[in-house]
């Protein structure tokens, strides 16, 4: 840390945070839910709502802050999968972007588009 005076609170560095979503950008992609079953039965699967980006996500998990996750399970926009949601996946044949923030697979399930493939 530059210059930094004796006692300071250091607050994120920007490139550092910056870095961290261009790799887990380069590591999120679409998976199929049968791929993803093994994590839920481990309870290593967290899913991502619709209204926010699974990368800011990531990065907060990341860095283990506290405040904005707490908000987003208070707000209903993060959590464990439950067996429903598991149950509809599995029947639906759902493929679904992922990123790992280990031991966290994290997941948001969004629409397709059409004429686009991940492979």
């Amino acid at each position: 840390m530059k210059d930094a005076k004796p006692g300071a609170v250091a607050g994120p560095d920007p490139e550092a945070e910056e870095d961290l979503k261009a790799k887990l950008v380069l590591e999120t992609a679409r998976v199929p839910w049968t791929d993803l079953q093994k994590f839920f039965a481990r309870g290593q699967l967290a899913q991502v709502g619709p209204g926010q980006d699974l990368i800011d996500v990531a990065v907060a998990v990341a860095r283990d802050d506290k405040t904005r996750v707490q908000a987003w399970m208070e707000q209903r926009q993060f959590g464990e999968v439950t067996a429903d949601q598991a149950q509809a996946w599995y029947e639906a044949n759902a493929s679904l972007w992922t990123v790992v923030v280990a031991p966290w697979v994290l997941v948001q399930e969004t629409p397709e588009q059409p004429g686009r493939s991940v492979h």
